[in-house]
């Protein structure tokens, strides 16, 4: 690989589950950035079988429109650059053939469980299922379960090091009796992990050893008070390239083309936010928006966190979005009547066409209704698996933890949130940025304040795995071209009849110009502020409204500006929507008339 102060051209791709993106980032001056980009069907599937294949074409396109022969007359990446030719480093990610699919087990699902989950998440992998002691199935139910599903990796935790109790083993004797094959490739055995008691793997290697491929790391939960997620990721990582990617067509060779590891996107997407959030010093969410999933990041306090709603899309799986969410929560967000029956039909045509986009301002309201329940609801559960360690100080023993878990604290703190990213189509390709911001803001509900921005092309899971290997372009290429920043939220925690004073601010604009203004509960403001611009505010809340110092304190604070500019939220947090259908309706349009997220025609039904 070309030495880290000789990089200048660096070629990235990732191979989805339908399309291989690529992208070119060039050294300009004396900075990074981002200058074209390409993309090909994925060829992972027949009839190709071989995903390089959509990797030349992406790359083919990449060349054509940068002007730059990236590949020589067979077909290889040129390296090291010469002047117009080639790349000096290549680099990838795959989620091609569903990602990196993976069981966990645990002896208590709230705990141990609870822990192998966030280690495989957090290595970029889909969870299928949870097996625990506590999960209410019986043992065959259990076994039939493992059968069904063949996952790529099985990753085992259980018990503090050093106890007693055999319920680790039990939890491997069942996975023993479910001899479970893998997903990709029949001529090797199924990679597991342990990562359980210390003093019980001598049981394990006894019970697994002869029928998997089994590895063992350090325990994920060493005490109640510990856990331990890096030893179990970095395994993961390792067998997904050693197992699971030499299995899938045409990744052995992809492998030999790159100059890092490959990496499952959704763990790229996870690095570059972790890594900018705690360069910067910053509290960050970042959502990324699916046909058939939905991903949620956060990074509070530099502990990252990943939760993945598998069922939760806007395509493949949107049928379950209305069943999960209820349809009165989806027609709550329609400025306009609609029938059930309609609604419905809608929801099923998008189901079996996926691939299809609005064709009217009615369908792009209704889609854009049906997205707000879906990462609201993947908000929840991301916000319920983000906590503190569960087990801590409440119980006395392992056994006496069984489905105690109420009552635990939530790492993420909407009020401590700076940085709220959006990734995925129905975000990312929103007809106005006014559309993604609103989408934000109602979904995530933030408060105090918080900058807002998305995911412009989708350039994430590249740059994630730029940053591990070249950290300085990876940070200015987020920053300059990877991010769009639409502006900031100023949102008061608290409610108050609707009519009474909410928060009286001034705003100080570039150039001396000043705005003052009392907003009243259930009102919102926009005020244009360019991107790079900064604005002074000053905000007074009412008594039973807080921006972060407290109740009633005032707030002195720089705003940044972007592509929508400074809204302020004077809803109210929790938001209640009016239950009339009348003054919803009414009330939704004075919103979306108030920021611009619509055209007036759209919602005068």
């Amino acid at each position: 690989m070309t030495p880290l102060e000789d990089i200048r051209v660096i070629l990235a791709t990732d191979c989805g589950s339908t399309t291989t993106k690529a992208i070119l980032i060039q050294k300009v001056g004396d900075e990074f950035r981002q200058t074209h980009r390409g993309e090909a069907p994925t060829t992972v599937e027949a009839p190709f079988e071989d995903v390089t294949l959509g990797v030349l074409n992406a790359v083919t396109e990449l060349g054509e429109l940068s002007g730059r022969k990236l590949l020589d007359a067979e077909g290889r990446i040129i390296r090291p650059a010469r002047g117009e030719e080639g790349c000096d480093l290549y680099i990838s990610t795959s989620s091609a053939g569903g990602g990196l699919q993976m069981m966990v087990a645990g002896v208590v699902r709230s705990m141990t469980a609870e822990s192998a989950e966030r280690a495989a998440l957090g290595a970029g992998s889909i969870v299928m299922d949870v097996i625990a002691l506590n999960d209410r199935r019986l043992t065959h139910e259990r076994i039939e379960r493992i059968r069904q599903l063949r996952p790529d990796m099985i990753l085992i935790a259980g018990e503090v090091d050093g106890a007693r109790t055999d319920k680790v083993v039990k939890i491997t004797e069942t996975i023993a009796a479910a001899d479970p094959k893998p997903r990709l490739g029949a001529g090797y055995r199924l990679p597991v992990i342990y990562a359980g008691n210390r003093s019980r793997r001598d049981d394990v290697t006894r019970v697994l050893g002869g029928k998997t491929s089994l590895s063992i790391v350090e325990n994920l939960r060493p005490t109640l008070e510990e856990e331990v997620l890096l030893p179990a990721r970095e395994r993961i990582h390792d067998l997904f390239l050693e197992h699971v990617m030499q299995q899938a067509p045409g990744y052995a060779k992809l492998m030999e083309w790159v100059d890092a590891d490959i990496q499952p996107t959704p763990a790229a997407v996870g690095a570059i936010l972790k890594r900018v959030a705690t360069e910067a010093g910053i509290n960050a969410v970042g959502v990324d928006i699916g046909g058939a999933t939905t991903d949620v990041f956060s990074v509070f306090g530099e502990e990252f966190n990943r939760t993945v709603s598998a069922n939760l899309g806007m395509s493949y799986s949107i049928s379950n979005v209305l069943a999960e969410a209820g349809l009165a929560n989806v027609m709550r967000w329609m400025p306009f009547a609609m029938e059930e029956r309609d609604l419905r039909n809608r929801i099923k045509n998008k189901m079996i066409r996926p691939t299809t986009i609005p064709q009217t301002a009615e369908e792009l309201v209704f889609e854009q209704a049906v997205a707000r329940e879906a990462l609201r609801l993947a908000f929840l559960q991301h916000r319920s698996f983000a906590t503190r360690l569960k087990g801590v100080q409440q119980q006395r023993t392992i056994a006496d933890s069984f489905e105690q878990d109420a009552g635990v604290e939530s790492l993420v703190k909407m009020m401590d949130l700076d940085l709220l990213v959006a990734s995925g189509g129905v975000l990312s390709h929103a007809p106005r940025p006014e559309q993604t911001a609103m989408l934000l803001i109602d979904s995530f509900l933030p408060e105090g304040i918080t900058r807002l921005a998305k995911d412009s092309i989708f350039m994430m899971p590249h740059l994630g795995v730029l940053s591990q290997v070249h950290a300085r372009a990876a940070t200015e290429v987020f920053e300059k071209d990877c991010l769009v920043v639409l502006g900031t939220c100023v949102a008061p925690r608290g409610t108050a009849r609707p009519g009474r004073p909410a928060l009286t601010y001034r705003l100080e604009f570039p150039g001396g110009k000043e705005k003052r203004e009392t907003l009243l509960a259930g009102e919102m403001r926009r005020h244009p502020l360019e991107t790079g611009a900064e604005a002074r505010v000053y905000l007074d809340p009412a008594r039973d409204f807080d921006l972060g110092p407290g109740k009633g304190v005032p707030l002195e604070v720089t705003v940044q500006g972007g592509t929508v500019g400074l809204i302020v939220d004077c809803r109210g947090r929790p938001l209640s929507l009016p239950s009339e259908s009348a003054e919803r309706v009414d009330a939704l349009k004075t919103w979306i008339e108030e920021v611009g997220v619509y055209s007036r025609e759209a919602i005068l039904h």
